[in-house]
């Protein structure tokens, strides 16, 4: 059986918006975040808070992190910090009000239950790495190779898996297949644990990404995480896509970068501590515009520069298939400071 604080918490998360605009009023949804300052309501967009289970996310609900401070929790600390409570039997009290929910004295026990291990965990993201191939000459590797990604060496973060299962959704087409190639690429924390894995699903056929209602996915914890290519010491390149980062690596195999896999959470990856100067690859839309603005109003008071480098036509994937390495090079050439141009791009 459930502790009370367990049940609670869960009961919480079924109503994390909610709980958000009571505890947390000076943030703000966007889309399917609460953005606000930090626990204790300052106002901001530091802290994000997850408002459902997605299918990158399942379970995920009522889950916040401080990309700031790199704090992390569930919604009774968020209860309990914006309440200043001492004891968590005061947070308990104050969450049973909340939910409407009887004193401890007046529940009656109910019947213990058996309860599935849950999925999409970092748990389970660990096994599928583990249980992947390297990519060298497979599906994968043919997939890149057509958006003109060929060179992939030194990057240990990308593996191959020759019947990753697929989750069919609502969108897909009804008896669409359950297994398929994929791409599988590790989401790692500042220190290199692996907190979750990004799938990009692949046709054998056309080498291109399957024909299903959604081909890339991610399971595991990604808040503040990403994909990580090379370490960093003082300068990185963040991005959103994998294609964006994997396009400029082509022309700067030993800059450091890191893909956080969509705009809200590049907006929120956790920064090394030795990192002065971040370039930020954005893609030009607007969710690419809200990232860049994140990140530099985070930065800004860690004295980390911010410098945006612009594709020339949608993300930087697209200027490589469409424009080559050369002309990619010059175009970023003269987006980057002058010394780290002469140390990062290739000759």
């Amino acid at each position: 059986m459930d502790s009370p604080a367990t049940d609670i918490a869960r009961r919480l998360a079924a109503s994390a918006e909610a709980v958000c605009r009571r505890y947390l009023s000076n943030g703000r949804r966007e889309g399917r975040y609460w953005l606000v300052g930090d626990v204790h309501n300052s106002p901001g967009r530091s802290l994000y808070v997850r408002l459902s289970a997605t299918a990158e996310s399942r379970g995920g609900a009522g889950k916040w992190t401080d990309a700031q401070s790199g704090d992390h929790g569930d919604l009774l600390d968020i209860i309990a910090a914006s309440c200043a409570h001492q004891t968590m039997r005061e947070t308990l009290d104050e969450a049973r009000q909340f939910l409407s929910l009887p004193p401890p004295d007046e529940i009656k026990p109910r019947n213990p239950t058996i309860r599935k291990a849950p999925t999409g965990t970092p748990e389970s993201a660990r096994r599928l790495w583990a249980a992947s191939k390297p990519i060298t000459n497979s599906i994968a590797a043919r997939y890149l190779g057509r958006r003109s990604i060929i060179d992939l060496s030194g990057i240990d973060q990308l593996r191959f898996h020759p019947r990753c299962y697929y989750r069919p959704a609502e969108d897909d087409v009804p008896g669409v297949r359950e297994a398929w190639p994929a791409m599988i690429a590790a989401v790692t924390d500042n220190e290199g644990t692996i907190t979750g894995v990004h799938r990009t699903w692949l046709d054998p056929q056309s080498r291109e990404k399957a024909a299903v209602a959604y081909p890339r996915r991610a399971m595991g914890h990604l808040l503040g995480s990403g994909v990580r290519f090379g370490k960093a010491d003082g300068v990185m390149v963040a991005g959103e896509g994998l294609e964006t980062l994997l396009s400029l690596r082509q022309v700067m195999p030993s800059m450091a970068m890191i893909a956080g896999l969509s705009a809200a959470h590049l907006a929120a990856i956790q920064f090394p501590a030795a990192l002065h100067c971040l370039y930020v690859a954005r893609d030009d839309d607007p969710a690419g515009a809200t990232a860049l603005s994140t990140l530099t109003e985070r930065c800004e008071p860690l004295g980390i520069a911010v410098i945006p480098l612009e594709p020339r036509l949608d993300d930087f994937n697209s200027d490589l298939t469409a424009y080559g390495h050369e002309r990619l090079a010059a175009a970023i050439r003269v987006q980057l400071r002058a010394a780290d141009a002469v140390r990062f791009l290739k000759e």
